[in-house]
């Protein structure tokens, strides 16, 4: 390929020679190729101008040569960067014919082209952060600058709808976000254009005004300079002083801020004083020749060359009162501070050194770009938290639209599911699939910035515990948790009743020790494992329960041996009863129903044949018998042992842990010296159980030394020993 049309050349040629005029290093023939790709890769397509669309390309490439002179990768990305969007060549065709980083800045540049596209900007912060979590190459940014001045430059073409939306777009998203690259003529050139066509009418008046006040105010910049040039030239500076040009959108910006008219906003003359110097303090030496001439404004000076700003902006403002006793704001700088002013990112790629680029530096201006966003979010004193988080971990989020064109903010790896639990926990608790890019996808698909997504729901649809395991949001992973644990619950809820109905039926009685047990025995985490087993129809509970009714059996006959041999040491221990008072050689036995030892309050009842049978006070069976006939009742009591003591027995239960025995005797002996009789404990399954008998004064005192047990660690079961 080669080209042959005379007018195609002149192009061709004009570009080669801005290139090596403002490119460190120039590959011709890289771009002479790019060019030629360009011209036959668009060969069929007219803009809406009517011109052939390759010109729009070139056009681009110039401005990026003019005004971001980096390197010649990035002007040959210009060149390429609607062939991937607009013809049938793809990004693999690129990257074999101009090399990776080519076809990844041609990549960038149409990703984030597309992402606008019939978007309503309505947060324009988020768009721009949105436009740095997806560009990893800082020359993507700087390509779509140039694209979209040329955009707006023939704006003219295209329909009234079009060209509104595309103007508040680049009011909103391009000019702010070249003002933090420090790209101030780029800036000021987007906001005048778009407010061309937001605001014709306002635009017309100012333009026409400005117009009208031309050469009156060009004679009185002359007349201001004139005394601050002849004592330049006596120090030998080379400078060049010019009248800074006011641009319309900041003149009515300034009107609408402090509602003035045109007349007062535009009063305010400025001039620009650029040295030819690499001794910044010449600035200094001129700042110094101006205030001697004029008389300065005092809170008006601002030095950016020993503070430049953040975006490395570098200058001398003040204001002087000039003749008439107008107010003029006179900019001092530098050639170099002023090609920095106006071109930003690509000028101090210029001063840099070696004046060649890699990957590093690459890096290192992705991350200076960060920083300077970070900051600009300081200064503009964002309300929202959220707005001043730091850039440099942009890496770690991603922007992506819903359906409506609403934008998000996600971590980096979210997925649709992230997504619908960020719109609302009940899209995400229905959430069934999801449709990204208009093309339906996994649950777990990992979404990227600029990603539109829609989740598709039904009622029927809930968590899946597999969820957890791909979802990165904090909202996303306590809702789905909170889901699973609610629908555990309700399945150990149902378990348990079917265990209580069961037990009913089969007439067997439960407390939380016994079912402690039970779950220990068949190795089970704890009892709400036992029950969700039962529930899920792991266990069967006719064999369970058999065996722990027959197991219960023995148990009993065990604790009612247990307990008839601490009984019968206990009142003998004590040395029986008193009826009515005194030793009676009276027969007497104590009732099978209450079993009653030392420290129940007693009574006695008279029988035929059996003598005086000693029952508890409280015992049911003694008040339904005496209810017939309260004559057989005789007064009983226990006699005072010695020292006022008698034994009392006790069992507890609870999980076993290393040194349990000695807490429960500490707890006990702690308490008023209270002696100890015996202690036995038995383990099995991580849970132990045992009897005490010890010496007490009386029930109070044993209530006390069982409380004391109870607050024991592991404990969970402290009764007074009792019959089975």
């Amino acid at each position: 390929m080669s080209v042959a049309n005379i007018k195609d050349r002149k192009m061709l040629d004009d570009l080669l020679a801005a290139c090596r005029g403002n490119l460190p290093n120039v590959n011709e023939a890289l771009i002479t190729k790019a060019f030629e790709f360009c011209l036959e890769a668009h060969k069929n397509d007219l803009r809406a101008s009517g011109e052939p669309y390759f010109t729009h390309p070139y056009e681009v490439a110039m401005i990026v040569v003019k005004e971001f002179p980096l390197d010649d990768i990035t002007v040959v990305s210009t060149l390429l960067h609607d062939v991937v969007e607009d013809t049938e060549f793809n990004l693999d065709m690129l990257a074999r014919e101009f090399g990776k980083e080519v076809a990844e800045i041609v990549d960038g540049v149409t990703k984030i082209s597309g992402i606008f596209k019939g978007q309503e900007i309505t947060q324009a912060e988020n768009y721009r952060k949105m436009l740095l979590s997806m560009v990893k190459d800082v020359r993507v940014i700087l390509v779509k600058f140039a694209d979209r001045l040329h955009n707006m430059r023939t704006l003219e073409f295209v329909s009234a709808d079009k060209q509104r939306r595309i103007a508040q777009e680049t009011l909103e998203i391009y000019a702010p976000f070249a003002n933090r690259f420090g790209l101030a003529r780029v800036k000021w050139e987007l906001e005048d254009l778009s407010f061309k066509y937001l605001n014709k009418e306002a635009y017309d008046e100012i333009a026409k005004k400005i117009k009208s006040k031309r050469r009156e105010r060009e004679s009185y910049i002359k007349k201001f300079s004139e005394p601050i040039k002849e004592k330049l030239d006596g120090y030998n500076l080379k400078y060049e002083i010019n009248g800074r040009a006011k641009h319309l959108y900041s003149i009515y910006r300034k009107m609408v801020r402090r509602n003035k008219p045109f007349e007062e906003i535009y009063d305010l003359f400025a001039i620009r004083i650029i040295l030819d110097t690499e001794n910044t303090n010449d600035c200094y030496t001129t700042l110094g020749i101006v205030n001697q001439i004029y008389l300065p404004v005092p809170d008006r000076f601002k030095d950016y060359i020993s503070i430049p700003k953040t975006n490395n902006y570098q200058s001398i403002h003040t204001t002087v009162v000039g003749p008439e006793g107008k107010l003029v704001e006179v900019q001092i700088r530098t050639v170099k501070m002023h090609e920095v002013a106006e071109k930003g990112v690509a000028a101090h790629w210029r001063y840099k050194e070696n004046k060649t680029t890699s990957d590093k530096d690459l890096e290192m201006w992705v991350n200076w770009i960060r920083e300077i966003f970070e900051n600009a979010s300081k200064e503009d004193a964002r309300k929202e938290l959220l707005e001043s988080f730091k850039l440099n971990l942009y890496q770690y989020e991603i922007y992506v639209f819903t359906p409506k064109g609403e934008l998000r903010r996600l971590p980096a790896n979210s997925t649709p599911v992230d997504f619908a639990f960020e719109i609302h926990s009940k899209l995400g608790f229905h959430c069934i699939g999801a449709k990204v890019n208009g093309k339906i996808v996994p649950l777990d698909t990992i979404l990227h910035s600029g990603d539109q997504v829609e989740i598709i729901s039904s009622k029927n649809q809930h968590p899946n515990k597999n969820w957890i395991k791909f979802v990165v949001t904090h909202k996303a992973k306590t809702a789905i948790r909170k889901w699973i644990n609610k629908e555990e619950e309700e399945i150990i809820e149902l378990g348990k009743e079917l265990w209580e109905k069961k037990t009913k039926k089969m007439k067997l009685s439960f407390d939380q020790n016994d079912v402690a047990k039970i779950t220990a025995s068949l190795k089970f985490d704890s009892t709400k494992h036992f029950y969700k087993s039962i529930a899920q129809g792991k266990i069967n509970l006719d064999e369970v329960l058999t065996a722990t009714k027959e197991q219960s059996g023995r148990d009993k006959d065990v604790h009612q041996l247990e307990f008839e041999n601490f009984a019968s040491t206990a009142r003998e221990d004590i040395g029986g009863v008193l009826i009515e008072g005194k030793k009676s050689g009276l027969l007497y036995s104590y009732a099978k129903c209450c079993n009653p030892i030392p420290g129940d309050p007693v009574i006695g009842y008279i029988t035929i044949g059996e003598g005086i049978k000693i029952h508890r006070k409280t015992c049911s069976t003694l008040l339904s018998i005496s209810a017939k006939d309260g004559s057989k009742l005789v007064p009983v009591q226990w006699p005072e042992a010695d020292s006022s003591l008698f034994v009392a027995g006790l069992t507890v239960s609870g999980d076993d842990s290393p040194g349990i025995l000695n807490e429960i005797s500490h707890a006990i002996v702690s308490y008023q010296n209270t002696n100890i009789k015996s202690i036995n404990i038995n383990t099995s399954n991580n849970l132990f159980e045992g009897s005490v008998t010890l010496y007490v004064h009386n029930i109070e005192h044993l209530t006390r030394i069982m409380d004391r047990l109870k607050k024991l660690k592991g404990v969970f079961s402290v009764e007074r020993f009792e019959s089975a």
